[in-house]
């Protein structure tokens, strides 16, 4: 059973979307509540994710929503290193702020600024250490930042137990079409 589960996968960018309206994010979001609620229900206590926008933003306004029914799930962001998201744009790094007081816990693997992709492979173990499964938007078809973690969690699960589900193109685009 899965009590950590870690939620990841593209960026905005990646996905074409460049504002906060676009249609696009209520189908992400109407899908990640499912598996997310599905997975609270076997009994997951923590979503976790890594600060990045697009799904993991989404995902941590997602978790809010499902605490009104489920007051016991909570919910941190595990940063990479200390001043992530310190080069982004004023706008991203204010939201950043926002999502930061709305989660139960913020955290960095490496207590130190940015210096090098150790950090950044470091980071990736340490979360699938913590965590016993994976909810990743992702369609490994279509490649983008989150192949690396998703190829780590294959490699896991070849070691032993570890669950990862994928919300992929075609989940996304059946969930478009009963809207």
């Amino acid at each position: 059973m899965a009590i950590n589960l870690l939620v990841s996968g593209y960026r905005s960018f990646e996905l074409g979307i460049f504002k906060d309206d676009d249609p696009k994010v209520a189908i992400i979001k109407k899908c990640l509540k499912e598996e997310i609620k599905a997975y609270i229900e076997e009994g997951v206590q923590w979503v976790l994710t890594t600060g990045q926008f697009g799904v993991e933003q989404w995902t941590i306004e997602v978790v809010e929503e499902l605490k009104i029914d489920y007051p016991e799930v909570k919910q941190g962001i595990i940063f990479p290193f200390t001043e992530f998201g310190s080069n982004w744009n004023e706008k991203n790094q204010m939201a950043l702020i926002q999502l930061k007081k709305t989660v139960d816990f913020t955290d960095s693997v490496s207590h130190q600024p940015y210096k090098d992709p150790s950090q950044l492979k470091n980071h990736q173990s340490f979360l699938l250490q913590k965590t016993q499964a994976a909810l990743l938007v992702y369609d490994p078809e279509n490649e983008g930042k989150t192949k690396w973690i998703y190829q780590a969690i294959l490699k896991k699960q070849r070691a032993g137990e570890y669950d990862c589900r994928l919300i992929d193109f075609d989940q996304l685009q059946n969930t478009a079409i009963e809207e």
